[in-house]
């Protein structure tokens, strides 16, 4: 089947909202161009042929209500797929594996809670997330400054991340590799190199990967930066923090 311009992406909202494009796509060049034919007909069917006009017709009540009814059920078709595909993207299961993502001028910091894991990068870093495949992850999304803009392309998925605000999302890849992202929203000066990586990988990789962060540097680095974000995430209100680079 075409794409019709779309990626079908790797995660499971991504590829829902692929299939959603698809259907409506599909819908629309079969109403375009039954429309088209139609007015085709009309034209050929009903021309002016000399002086003579075409009989004329109006009131045909089984065929007006054909084309106010039919209408308005693909409407209420495609609202209730678009339901489906929406309410899927913004659902949040229970899982045991959750980011922290913090977006500042111009980078990215990421920390799992319950580990010692933390990743900084900021410009041209580049910094990575690594995530394991068939895993639903929890990320909660917040930002020290200004609004910035968390993209995956992989992903076909883009979300504010707002000063004040978490804005909390699930994703689920359903294929390993690592995937570009970026941020999507003019930010400042460096704002064309706040780039950031996600890695998915296997549950086994991503346990030994949570491992070497079990250094000293490590957990004290995670201590500090989990208090800041907690702090966050409780009041709501964005705070200022000294980062640490640390991780890969």
């Amino acid at each position: 089947m075409p794409g019709f311009g779309a990626s079908a992406g790797v995660t499971d909202s991504s590829k829902s909202a692929y299939h959603l494009w698809q259907g409506f796509s599909i819908a629309a060049v079969i109403i375009g161009g039954l429309t088209v034919l139609l007015m085709l007909y009309a034209v050929l069917r009903y021309r002016r042929k000399g002086d003579r006009i075409p009989e004329q017709h109006q009131y045909h009540l089984p065929l007006e209500m054909v084309y106010t009814v039919v209408p308005i059920l693909i409407v209420f078709g495609l609202f209730a797929a678009t339901l489906v595909v929406e309410n899927k993207a913004t659902a949040n299961p229970k899982t045991n594996v959750v980011v922290n993502v913090n977006a500042f001028q111009w980078g990215w910091q990421f920390l799992y809670p319950g580990t010692n894991a933390l990743v900084y990068g900021q410009t041209t870093e580049s910094p990575v997330m690594e995530i394991p495949v068939n895993t639903n992850v929890h990320i909660n999304l917040t930002s020290t400054d200004v609004i910035h803009g968390f993209y995956v392309r992989a992903f076909n998925f883009s979300r504010y991340a707002l000063p004040g605000v978490v804005n909390q999302f699930t994703i689920r890849a359903q294929s390993t590799g690592t995937f570009f992202g970026q941020c999507t929203q003019l930010c400042g000066l460096y704002h064309s190199l706040m780039f950031f990586r996600v890695k998915v990988v296997s549950a086994s990789d991503y346990a030994a990967w949570l491992a070497t962060f079990n250094t000293p540097t490590g957990i004290a680095n995670a201590a500090a930066a989990l208090k800041t974000t907690n702090a966050e995430l409780s009041s709501g209100v964005a705070s200022k923090t000294s980062y640490t680079k640390f991780g890969r």
